[in-house]
């Protein structure tokens, strides 16, 4: 993905700082950039993200490189963070929260699920058992 988005693939460099924003597995360490340390991010556009300004920074190197709007997609991942979504990883499970709130897999730190029931059934019928630490999701 870091290879896309670095020849400015459009939906590469979205996902990117998307999974950047929300402190995806690895990747602030695989989107850290340098050059993204002078890019200017004013109060208005920081506040109310719960993410560090130095992130901001990288997330909006990202949009940029692709050809996003950062303050437009800011607006999207903040109202995500503030509204929640669904980021357990178990296809069954419906419940709707925020990423703080979801417990990752010790194992891969890619799965992410809303309890202990969840992270038990997809690891034993839903093929977690196989896939952790392989990134195949």
């Amino acid at each position: 993905m870091r290879k896309a988005a670095e020849n400015g693939h459009t939906e590469a460099c979205l996902e990117l700082a998307e999974l950047i924003y929300e402190d995806g597995p690895c990747a602030r360490e695989v989107g850290h950039v340098v050059e993204a340390a002078g890019v200017a991010m004013s109060a208005e556009v920081t506040e109310g993200h719960d993410v560090p300004t130095d992130v901001l920074t990288i997330v909006a190197h990202w949009m940029r490189k692709g050809g996003h709007d950062p303050i437009e997609q800011f607006d999207v991942f903040r109202r995500t963070a503030l509204e929640g979504a669904k980021y357990c990883y178990n296809a069954g499970c419906d419940v709707v929260g925020h990423l703080k709130d979801f417990m990752v897999c010790p194992h891969c730190k890619a799965a992410r699920y809303c309890g202990a029931a969840c992270q038990e059934h997809h690891w034993t019928t839903g093929g977690h058992k196989e896939k952790c630490g392989t990134w195949e999701y």
